[in-house]
């Protein structure tokens, strides 16, 4: 198995060019590859903005690209939604699929071109892939990795070990997370300290109580889910 990194410029794909006239983003959270209809894919993504203007401007693109079929908003909050569409198949996905790739990774499209992650049994079918997508599209082998089956195998026993971690992250709250990061960055869990409590108290504009409180709250989130984490992964 060989797993593929490319950054895509594709001009037949309605998020790149709805990424290439405003400032939106995509991201894949789910893209059925095999297709649902005949030449057409289903596609949910989470499109984010600069701003909520920014946001409807660039799914207003989107809705009026020819290559769009379908195109629901499933929930939105501020500058980001979530949405459902329908496309037709591009010439790069056609390529992939008629040389049986298939998605090893999340998409994510910005500023015009797009992050695949894609992968092939053998090297040889990659090839060919590869030089099919030169002939009508512009992209850049990012990264190319073997993968063997071990690794497959441990990768997909510790996923759930990786998540735990991962909730651990979006447990914390914005202070949080904040007064952590400034804790790490300027040593004040170091020996000897690079910081005081009364530097980062300084920095926050707050009490040294009120800044040791939100390490404390920030530490036993972010332990806490470590310590499960090394237990996932013991069993």
């Amino acid at each position: 198995m060989i797993d593929l990194t490319l950054d895509m410029e594709q001009y037949d794909c309605p998020f790149i060019a709805a990424t290439e006239a405003q400032p939106v983003s995509f991201s894949a959270v789910n893209w059925e590859f095999e297709g649902g209809h005949e030449g057409r894919l289903e596609t949910r993504m989470l499109v984010e903005g600069d701003d909520d203007g920014a946001l409807e401007a660039g799914l207003d693109v989107l809705r009026g690209h020819d290559g769009l079929r379908e195109c629901g908003l499933i929930s939105k909050q501020d500058d980001v939604a979530h949405i459902r569409t329908v496309i037709d198949e591009t010439t790069a996905m056609r390529t992939i699929r008629d040389h049986d790739g298939y998605i090893t990774g999340p998409f994510h499209i910005e500023a015009g071109s797009e992050l695949w992650h894609v992968g092939f049994d053998h090297d040889s079918t990659a090839e060919q892939a590869l030089a099919g997508l030169e002939r009508e599209n512009e992209f850049e082998v990012v990264a190319r990795d073997p993968v063997n089956e071990a690794e497959v195998t441990g990768f997909v026993e510790n996923v759930g070990a990786a998540m735990t971690l991962i909730q651990g992250c979006q447990d914390l709250t914005d202070t949080e997370r904040e007064t952590l990061e400034a804790a790490v960055e300027r040593g004040y869990f170091r020996s000897p300290r690079g910081a005081t409590l009364g530097d980062l108290a300084e920095e926050f504009d707050v009490s040294k109580p009120a800044v040791s409180k939100r390490l404390r709250r920030g530490q036993e989130k972010a332990v806490s889910r470590m310590v499960k984490a090394m237990e996932e992964l013991d069993e």
